[in-house]
């Protein structure tokens, strides 16, 4: 994407980005794993309730969840600005670099969100449409300003990136006041505590240099942080168990879960004992293994 003024305009004023700097400016990747998880929460909806599928309704959900998501993270960006700017692993954002003006940004992100959350409302759902701009809200105005304040940013940062799935649970008609959908959040929410905790650790010194406010700060040892995941790791495991009590997921999925959090533990006591940034890296990388096996055995063995 390149937009441009006219020749008559000075260097300065040159309006010139592409398209790389626009997927960047909207966290392409993050948007994905927004519209995956949504995606599931549909699907698994879908079995629950012995519904067809409407692939329709399933293409603008899709829409408009990524609208909202890239929204959500445009304004992340423009309010963190002078902190990207000091972080070597986020000072070539488009922002801070300056390849995109502040006032494009700030008309690319309520362009994205208006059409994320009317586009839902009109094509899907009211509620699809509320869990949405929930989840635009609690990123925006909660979580983006907490960085600069409390560590418990984290835990503020993970309910927003655990309501996509209740998205495509309301869009494909499912009753939010059940078990189902508030297990897809609760995976989705401890999930995410060890993998941002082995991320901040690694880390720490520049998030410490720019201004952020993490449990890791200070914590030059890694105690702090390797025991916090693994309590989030174990609340993880137990969270697993969960589906025995209500009978919707197959007993054998639910054992490969049990499995698949158990190793979760594990990394994370390896973290504790080491303290080592290898094992925090390795703790991290296993998050993001155990996200799409969770997901695929959660899928298979799920009972209507």
């Amino acid at each position: 994407m390149e937009l441009s003024k006219t020749p008559e305009s000075s260097t300065d004023d040159n309006l010139n980005f592409t398209r790389q700097d626009f997927l960047l400016l909207t966290k392409a990747r993050l948007s994905l794993l927004v519209i995956i998880t949504t995606v599931f929460g549909y699907l698994l909806a879908l079995k629950s309730y012995g519904y067809s599928m409407e692939w329709w309704k399933l293409f603008h959900t899709v829409i408009g969840s990524a609208f909202a998501a890239a929204a959500a993270s445009v304004f992340n960006q423009l309010m963190e600005i002078d902190i990207d700017a000091k972080m070597e692993r986020t000072a070539a954002r488009p922002l801070p670099s300056k390849k995109i003006k502040p006032a494009v940004a700030f008309i690319i992100g309520w362009m994205l969100a208006a059409c994320g959350i009317i586009h839902l409302g009109v094509m899907v759902n009211s509620q699809a449409s509320a869990f949405a701009a929930a989840t635009l809200f609690t990123y925006m105005f909660i979580y983006t300003p907490m960085k600069r304040r409390s560590g418990s940013n984290t835990l503020v940062g993970a309910v927003s990136g655990a309501l996509p799935p209740l998205i495509g649970w309301t869009a494909a008609n499912g009753k939010i006041l059940f078990v189902q959908p508030w297990f897809l959040f609760g995976l989705l929410f401890l999930w995410q505590l060890p993998h941002f905790l082995a991320i901040n650790w690694m880390y720490r010194k520049e998030y410490e240099d720019a201004g952020f406010v993490m449990w890791s700060n200070g914590d030059e040892s890694g105690k702090r942080t390797s025991l916090l995941a693994i309590i989030f790791s174990i609340f993880l495991l137990l969270l697993m168990l969960f589906p025995l009590f209500y009978g919707f997921v197959n007993v054998w999925a639910i054992a490969g879960l049990v499995l698949a959090a158990a190793v979760m533990v594990k990394y994370s006591i390896d973290f504790s004992k080491s303290r080592l940034r290898k094992d925090a890296r390795r703790l991290f990388l296993y998050t993001l293994i155990f996200l799409p096996l969770s997901l695929i055995l959660l899928f298979l063995g799920w009972d209507s």
